[in-house]
């Protein structure tokens, strides 16, 4: 089954997926699924089981740490990347404001996709470096 286009193009808007071939791209899109999560949900809690990766489509969610408000999520944000790759506990909170629906990623999908999909792995640890860095100069 072909993936629909507007998620291939959301992820393709993405620092993580953005550089990948339109073949590995349309990969993941057909992984995804479209989720809604009504207001005051608890789409991921600190903590809790890493089970993937949610890409916001629309709506807003806050995100806390210690019960502490960290930022603020609208389309185009993600979150749950590093529980996508290593399936470790959340390490926060994130609540929908509003209406809210994103793009998932499980991620017990996602770990055959890394080892079959060389292409993906590299671009993934390259956006995470690039992050890295990036917080290390701030």
């Amino acid at each position: 089954m072909a993936p629909d286009p507007a998620v291939v193009e959301a992820l393709r808007r993405t620092d993580l997926f953005g550089a990948l071939s339109d073949k590995a791209l349309r990969r993941v899109a057909a992984m995804a699924k479209c989720v809604p999560h009504p207001p005051g949900k608890v789409v991921t809690e600190e903590g809790g089981s890493g089970v993937g990766f949610h890409l916001v489509t629309d709506g807003t969610a806050t995100v806390q740490v210690g019960g502490q408000a960290r930022a603020n999520l609208g389309p185009g944000d993600y979150f749950g990347e590093i529980s996508l790759i290593d399936g470790k506990p959340r390490s926060a909170s994130v609540a929908a404001e509003t209406e809210l629906r994103t793009i998932f990623l499980a991620r017990w999908n996602f770990a055959v996709l890394l080892d079959d999909e060389p292409e993906v792995t590299k671009n993934l640890l390259l956006a995470m470096c690039a992050r890295l860095r990036l917080a290390e100069s701030h």
